[in-house]
């Protein structure tokens, strides 16, 4: 059976895309520096349901350090590398952009170099919808312009995805990159709206929300992005996809969704909107049924229930995560 690196494997979505890999019967060896930009009991969650899992072997090791090029690692016979480690956040990255420089952009040079040095056919990139910048035409198809990054964090994918065009044009290296609009689920990060908005309503806290909550966003469940995020290792050159953003909700209208699946009031504050932050977002995804045969699967009222249900099931723990 095919033999697969992941990197940013405690993360959610390489989590999630492990488990799937697993499920079917694949080897995986996940590799992640666990390190804290979030809170890492949730990694830490994600990591020991890996471990009790037939196939998976866990490195902890930073793609970002050159010597993982020297590393066992490198012996591997694999199959494709899914590099999903990242330092992701539009917010973060205007306080830290040195920080995803080193894991989004370095990170992905080693892993190209490690593909090329073990002649290891497929490297699949995860990227974002951040990459469009201001006002691109909604749905946005991949065809729009990523070359007006508006934070850092999107600067620095747009750089990755330079570095993969460039080991396929100069060694004919495989590449697929998915460019993932928002990701939401079971044990998702706690940095994002989702998580926040299940935790503070359930326990009663505020719910800050950044400007009038009229932004948008078009939301996926994991396990539609992982399911094509692994249909996009078949051979397909060099393409970019869009995986995502099929149900858009504003940020108000998703408050009331969770009350009205937790059956309890939000109490809710606006501050001032965050400049970094983009105003909508939707995807087109028509390359992805194309080229891949994927469709999301997962409505939005039954990924929220799901999230919620997992948060109900974990909350001895879960009511303590850091969202703030």
């Amino acid at each position: 059976m095919p033999h697969y690196l992941v990197t940013g494997a405690a993360g959610f979505i390489g989590a999630r895309t492990s488990e799937i890999l697993l499920e079917g019967g694949h080897t995986v060896t996940g590799v992640d520096n666990l390190n804290h930009a979030y809170d890492p009991r949730v990694k830490e969650y994600r990591l020991r349901r890996l471990q009790a899992m037939p196939g998976f072997t866990f490195v902890k090791a930073d793609i970002s350090d050159r010597q993982i090029l020297q590393s066992p690692i490198s012996s591997l016979r694999l199959d494709a590398v899914i590099n999903l480690a990242a330092r992701a956040g539009v917010r973060a990255s205007v306080d830290d952009p040195w920080a995803y420089v080193d894991t989004n952009v370095t990170g992905t040079l080693n892993m190209l170099e490690l593909c090329r040095r073990s002649v290891i056919p497929k490297l699949l990139l995860a990227s974002t919808s951040s990459i469009y910048g201001a006002d691109p035409i909604y749905p946005t198809p991949e065809s729009e312009s990523s070359s007006e990054p508006l934070q850092p964090y999107a600067a620095s994918k747009k750089g990755a995805e330079a570095l993969a065009h460039a080991y396929h044009y100069l060694y004919g290296l495989d590449v697929s990159i998915v460019r993932y609009f928002t990701v939401y689920g079971p044990a998702g990060r706690p940095d994002l709206a989702i998580f926040r908005f299940v935790q503070w309503i359930i326990e009663g806290r505020l719910v800050r929300i950044n400007g009038d909550g009229e932004q948008s966003r078009g939301f996926t469940y994991v396990d539609d992005i992982a399911r094509g995020t692994i249909l996009a290792l078949k051979p397909l050159g060099y393409e970019v996809i869009n995986l995502g953003g099929h149900e858009v909700i504003t940020i108000n209208e998703l408050v009331r969704l969770v009350e009205e699946l937790t059956g309890k009031t939000a109490r809710v504050e606006h501050g001032p909107a965050n400049p970094a932050d983009m105003r909508t977002n939707q995807a087109d995804v028509s390359k992805a049924r194309a080229l891949l045969g994927w469709q999301p699967q997962v409505s939005l009222a039954e990924g929220v229930k799901r999230l919620v249900d997992w948060y109900l099931a974990e909350r001895e723990w879960a009511r303590e995560v850091d969202t703030s």
